[in-house]
């Protein structure tokens, strides 16, 4: 018995989401007395696949495989739970990222698991069971769901578990599962990332904005403010649509869920479809000049003023304090 915990990379580097997915899984195996194994398919590094060591995996499966260099969801879900057949493993923990929001319900499905998607906590464990803190309805609330079956996966929201780092580096172990034809029918040929921003689902400081920006012109001035603080840009679904902005940095129900530790909200009045995607934020900051918009509701810190005053100010301010 030993938990296996699936370490996402982009372009062979390691996400920090998979750096937290590892100490977490290493939390739990301690929970159980058992050891950690962690699956990395694609073409990383040896010495980063050994590095995941330093997080608490024991041994590291690599699956180099070309045939898998980029994400095939069916064919991830077929190998990741072929490793936990050959490892033993009765509990399977990966990220909930976008990838693996796909990938966690087809692993649960050819495993016979129980599945806890959105984990925010550490589980409680007795004997076999698991009780999973968890966001539920949209990220408006939280669940407990208990996990009952023999085997268990568990999708750990990104931000949610601090990085624990041991020292030491973990055995690696080539891997080469059998890999059905049907699984590559559907088959990544390419991928343009924005190389020169921080992502959104990683992002530990998210910059957003809304309406109140009054036209994309506008929009250096919250660039300046996300560049100060080392954040992403995002914002809310009417300025997407409207093309101020790219559709990729919509966030809220029906665009990119973020779990930052902090956001901040500026000139955005609080629709429910926005606070859906965007209230598992640890810290909540809302600039706003109308002092009953909904947002200021769920803030923990808010300031009622015009942001074309109070933001280059802010930036000034967050300057002049890392200037010191």
């Amino acid at each position: 018995m030993s938990v296996l915990v699936y370490t996402e990379h982009t372009e062979g580097k390691f996400k920090k989401s998979a750096y937290e997915v590892v100490s977490y899984a290493k939390a739990i195996a301690d929970l159980m007395g058992t050891s950690v194994t962690a699956l990395s398919i694609g073409n990383v590094d040896a010495a980063d696949l050994a590095a995941l060591g330093n997080y608490g995996a024991t041994k590291v499966l690599d699956v180099s495989s070309d045939k898998v260099a980029q994400f095939i969801n069916q064919a991830y879900a077929t190998i990741v739970a072929a490793a936990a057949e050959h490892t033993g493993a009765t509990i399977v923990v990966l990220s909930n990222t976008f990838s693996g929001k796909g990938l966690a319900p087809r692993v649960a499905a050819k495993l016979g698991a129980a599945l806890a998607d959105g984990a925010v906590e550490l589980p409680q464990i007795d004997g076999d069971k698991l009780t999973v803190k968890k966001t539920a309805f949209s990220g408006k609330a939280f669940a407990l769901t208990e996990l009952t079956a023999a085997n268990k996966v568990v999708a750990l929201n990104p931000n949610s578990f601090e990085l624990r780092e041991m020292g030491g580096h973990a055995d690696v172990e080539t891997f080469s599962p059998d890999i059905p034809a049907d699984d590559l029918r559907a088959v990544i040929q390419d991928l343009v990332r924005a190389a020169d921003k921080v992502t959104l689902p990683d992002a530990e400081i998210v910059v957003s904005a809304g309406r109140g920006l009054k036209g994309p012109e506008n929009w250096p001035m919250i660039e300046e403010l996300a560049d100060a603080l080392g954040a992403a840009t995002a914002c809310s679904k009417p300025v997407s649509d409207a093309g101020w902005r790219p559709h990729s940095e919509h966030v809220g129900q029906t665009g990119i869920a973020v779990s930052p530790n902090l956001y901040i909200a500026i000139g955005i009045s609080g629709a429910i479809q926005h606070l859906a995607g965007v209230s598992a934020s640890k810290t909540i900051v809302v600039i706003n000049k109308d002092p009953e918009a909904p947002f200021f509701k769920v803030a923990d810190y808010g300031i009622v003023g015009d942001a074309f005053e109070v933001v280059p100010k802010l930036t000034a301010a967050i300057k002049a304090y890392k200037g010191n």
